[in-house]
């Protein structure tokens, strides 16, 4: 790790409360250092969603995944048990599962023809008479930490500190109380290929709505932006309000109370009464990313109902498209280093940079004074 690295995580404190603080440095946002180390350091090392748990309801049922540039495979084993797997083969590292999801009574590498059992053990190894010191049983699929949670598989690539359900925090009661998946199904995905880094994204995402009334005219008429409110807890930030009678299908697709649920690092579920997305952001270099979309919705609407909430979705992602985009462009210009918060609405944006600054100092080994 260069020195470099260190004296650029280590500038950033973390502890300085909202009314003083700045957001974290531009060179968080264009370095492709801070981008290597955020791979091992945030989404090695947190619970991330892989997959729709309908995907993997039966035995034999698999998905596959990239998590923090590692391919990982989920299984659902003959005996019902959910299992994930560093997707890589033991002979010479192609990927065992190719496909997106599907159906096996075996894991056979396509490269060599290497087997594997549901449950990751090495069956099948052609042609390897005369090999010494060889034991299959120390060559299955590495195991990676696997849970479920509502409609949703998770995986952690490195031992979790904690279980999925802490991690989730407020996100389960929530839920629970609101029966928020009660009656909902998987209607469509969208995905969007940003010109930005991921933390772009976040922090456009977590600005307390401070945005809307700009840049999303449409969706601002549905939302009681006077009774908007963001609250964080631990790995958490809900932001919520109230929705209006509005014209258009925005004011028609858009009811009962609005609640946007962001769960550290890059994970975000957004309900309405009848209504749910949930957006996953993947880092797919320093000024990349794709946001992968998923929408729900209660059996009794109409599919054109469903298809105008689409389409209102699809306008917002466009608009924050074009602001993410612009921003990235000029977080290189020479006069920004850092901006600051609204204490009013930027609360959760700055949850996020306190719990990103201490995970990656804890990840390079600086730590600032207490501001």
């Amino acid at each position: 790790m260069s020195g470099t690295l260190q004296s650029l995580i280590a500038a950033f404190d973390p502890e300085t409360p909202l009314e003083r603080a700045s957001t974290i440095p531009n060179a968080w946002y264009t370095s492709a250092e801070v981008d290597a180390l955020e791979r091992d350091a945030v989404f090695a090392r947190s619970w991330q969603m892989v997959g729709r748990r309908d995907f993997v309801a039966k035995p034999g049922q698999f998905l596959t995944a990239d998590v923090a540039g590692e391919p990982v495979l989920v299984v659902r084993g003959e005996d019902g048990t959910l299992r994930a797997f560093f997707n890589v083969c033991r002979h010479r590292a192609a990927r065992v599962c190719t496909d997106e999801c599907g159906t096996a009574t075996k894991l056979r590498c396509h490269y060599h023809g290497w087997t594997y059992d549901l449950s990751g053990h090495l069956r099948g190894v052609p042609e390897f008479d005369g090999v010494q010191n060889f034991r299959r049983e120390e060559n299955g699929l590495p195991p990676v930490a696997v849970a479920e949670w509502g409609p949703f598989v998770w995986v952690h690539l490195t031992p979790p500190r904690e279980p999925l359900d802490r991690f989730l925090g407020p996100l389960v009661s929530w839920a629970e109380s609101r029966r928020a998946f009660d009656g909902l199904k998987w209607y469509a995905r969208r995905s969007y290929d940003l010109g930005c880094n991921w933390k772009v994204y976040a922090d456009n995402y977590l600005d307390g709505g401070y945005h809307v009334n700009t840049v999303h005219p449409a969706l601002a008429g549905s939302l009681d932006y006077r009774e908007y409110r963001t609250v964080c807890d631990a790995n958490t930030v809900l932001q919520s309000a109230p929705t209006k009678p509005a014209d258009g299908d925005a004011g028609r697709t858009r009811t009962g109370d609005a609640a946007y649920w962001w769960l550290y690092p890059n994970f975000m579920l957004n309900a309405y009464a009848g209504v749910m997305d949930t957006n996953l952001v993947l880092p797919l270099g320093v000024d990349r990313c794709r946001v992968v979309f998923d929408f729900y919705f209660s059996d009794t609407l109409p599919d054109d109902f469903k298809r105008q909430s689409i389409e209102v979705a699809e306008q917002v992602q466009a608009e924050d498209i074009g602001v993410c985009e612009e921003v990235q462009r000029n977080l290189n210009s020479r006069s920004y280093t850092t901006g600051r918060f609204s204490v009013k609405r930027e609360n959760g944006g700055h949850h996020f940079h306190q719990m990103l600054g201490r995970v990656l100092q804890a990840g390079t080994g600086s730590f600032t004074q207490n501001g």
